[in-house]
């Protein structure tokens, strides 16, 4: 068996699982974050549910640590009181980015499963654990059972081959697969890497690269716990771990050979992760401000590698850097070891640790027309704000703030860029004043919304902006409105409408919203090439129908086109031409659920 299987079976009744086996899995560490904290709570709540084990079951305050926002505020509020009742343990406003928590804390550690509501919780791959971002209702199981359903994914495995060239990050190589692979080629995959140079990644920078597992649409990305990552779990757990490791006769889907000698500097260019370019294509882009946090780039090396750059130096005029630990223990080391005094010399600032960027309300958003450089792991339209982001290394990212644009460590000019006022208020203004194009209106129940796009993310689909709103009645309203071209798609759609997408549809966040949006409006079911993991899961455990299809070819379908579904047999009929197709019908679990009226 691979890496996961293994952890997969180890937490099952079975001795062994193989791709697409749906199996209830023993989780280790349940988690909920602020955002789905207070939805997970009212699920337990609503259901009279109870707590299987409150020593494996947490909450984690790292998406508004601030509490800047009076719905985070509420929902934070409404969390803890719920937990001192029934025993829970709060990582509070305090303590930093969960998942980190969860490794630093000795929840997460090789072999061992966790879950929790946040989109990147695989990105305990690093350590060699099985972490997966689910939506408030698997949680709100995972809490009252210690168990959830799970499908055995494929397994693909990378060997990077040759030895990095001087300069090249862990974010580099992570930018790198992403060009190399995009944003669904691995999709629904779980990701082992391997190679020579791999054995001496050091922790972060294990932590950095899967991190971006669900940005290539993965499952998780694994690595095998070389000595280091097993001694620092070891000590955070107080027990000697031995790991987890794939059999040598481990059955893979694919094996990819890649060359990480040929890496290079790399920033991905505004809107998508996967748009990731060499960063001679992006040298001398004027900036307006700079990021270093998110879980992907916060951590001890990525921040001393900034103060690197830093030290003597200052951001150039105009420009804006914020700096964002991921956890408070990394924030005070950066304290002990002198980083912060020069952080704040040059000309930045350091915010309290937590996800900052990457949620709305928190240090690092941008404005319209404004061009930041960011550490972050995701730069969707919408996603740090109304400006363009572009994602690159710490090292980058601090370079470009003393520069004034991006540029690299090694070409920094003796004097920072200034601003051409005129050009940056043209910018603004034509960032407020651009219209927007409404979408075509589509004629349901019989009618159809087809929408020609791949990588609809959830941030497109349910803004995070809106993610403290918990009443399913109050949703609706804001379906697809960060979706260019949809914007009025609330206002046009009508009860009984079918979505009908492409490829990896629902990447991103774990928000459960992204799906009650359109049960809100009474759409009556969306169906795309291929979903992402957790949306998929999200969808069913909603009762909210979902299929996928192979190809349209031969349905003819347009827009305003009326169509029949069959959910069990999975045929797609266009009653315009009675042409149909077969696309693949519900599951059993997924019919279950389905007749259940949800999970619960």
């Amino acid at each position: 068996m691979t890496i996961l299987e293994k952890i997969i079976a180890n937490h099952s009744k079975f001795n062994t699982v193989k791709p697409g086996d749906i199996v209830d899995i023993f989780i280790d560490a349940r988690a909920a974050r602020d955002f789905g904290g207070a939805n997970v709570v009212k699920h337990i709540e609503d259901n009279n549910l109870k707590i299987d084990d409150v020593n494996k079951t947490y909450f984690t305050f790292d998406t508004n640590p601030t509490g800047s926002d009076q719905k985070y505020a509420m929902n934070q509020h409404i969390i803890r009181r719920f937990a001192r009742k029934h025993g829970i343990k709060v990582f509070d406003i305090d303590k930093g980015i969960g998942t980190h928590s969860m490794i630093a804390e000795g929840l997460a550690y090789p072999g061992s499963t966790a879950l929790t509501t946040d989109s990147h919780a695989n990105i305990l791959g690093a350590v060699g654990a099985f972490g997966q971002g689910m939506g408030d209702k698997d949680i709100a199981a995972a809490f009252s059972k210690g168990r959830v359903w799970f499908k055995v994914p494929e397994s693909v495995r990378i060997n990077l081959n040759g030895k990095r060239t001087e300069g090249i990050t862990a974010k580099d190589i992570v930018l790198n697969l992403l060009n190399r692979f995009g944003a669904n080629s691995l999709l629904g995959n779980s990701v082992e890497i391997y190679g020579e140079e791999v054995d001496n990644f050091t922790l972060d920078e294990r932590i950095t690269i899967s991190s971006m597992g669900t940005e290539m649409g993965a499952i998780i990305i694994l690595f095998p716990p070389n000595k280091e990552v097993l001694d620092y779990c070891s000590t955070a757990t107080g027990k000697k771990l031995a790991g987890v490791y794939a059999d040598a006769d481990a059955s893979y889907k694919e094996t990819f050979d890649v060359d990480l000698s040929a890496f290079v500097p790399m920033v991905s260019l505004p809107g998508k992760p996967h748009d990731a370019v060499n960063i001679i294509e992006a040298k001398k882009v004027k900036i307006d401000s700079a990021f270093v946090g998110s879980c992907t780039n916060g951590r001890m090396e990525d921040l001393r590698d900034v103060a690197k750059v830093l030290k003597g130096r200052k951001v150039a005029p105009g420009v804006v850097l914020k700096i964002v630990p991921t956890t408070d223990e990394i924030w005070n080391q950066c304290l002990d070891e002198g980083l912060i005094k020069i952080f704040k010399d040059a000309g930045a600032l350091v915010s309290n640790a937590g996800c900052a960027g990457c949620a709305a309300g928190q240090v690092g958003q941008n404005g319209p027309g404004e061009i930041t450089i960011s550490t972050g792991n995701r730069n969707f339209p919408g996603k740090q704000g109304k400006g363009s982001v572009y994602l690159a290394s710490p090292a980058t990212v601090a370079a470009s703030a003393v520069a004034g644009f991006i540029t690299t460590v090694d070409d920094i000019p003796a004097e920072p860029a200034t601003f051409d006022v005129d050009e940056k208020l043209d910018r603004i203004e034509k960032a407020f004043t651009e219209k927007k194009v409404e979408s075509k209106p589509a004629v349901i129940e019989g009618r159809v919304w087809v929408i020609k796009e791949d990588n609809i993310d959830t941030d497109m689909i349910f803004h995070n902006r809106y993610l403290t709103i918990t009443d399913i009645n109050e949703m609706g309203q804001y379906t697809f409105d960060n979706l260019a071209g949809y914007e009025d798609f609330a206002k046009k759609a009508q009860p009984g409408d079918i979505v009908v997408v492409q490829k990896n549809f629902g990447s991103g966040s774990s928000r459960q919203q992204a799906v009650d949006c359109f049960k809100s409006l009474g759409v009556q079911a969306v169906l795309a090439e291929s979903f992402g993991a957790i949306y998929e899961r999200n969808a069913i455990n909603a009762a909210f129908p979902i299929l996928t299809y192979s190809t349209l070819d031969g349905l003819d379908i347009a827009d305003g086109d009326r169509i029949k579904v069959n959910f069990e047999t999975g045929e797609i009929t266009n009653l315009k031409n009675n042409k149909k197709i077969r696309a693949n019908p519900f599951s059993e679990v997924q019919m279950e659920i389905y007749q259940n009226g949800g999970l619960f």
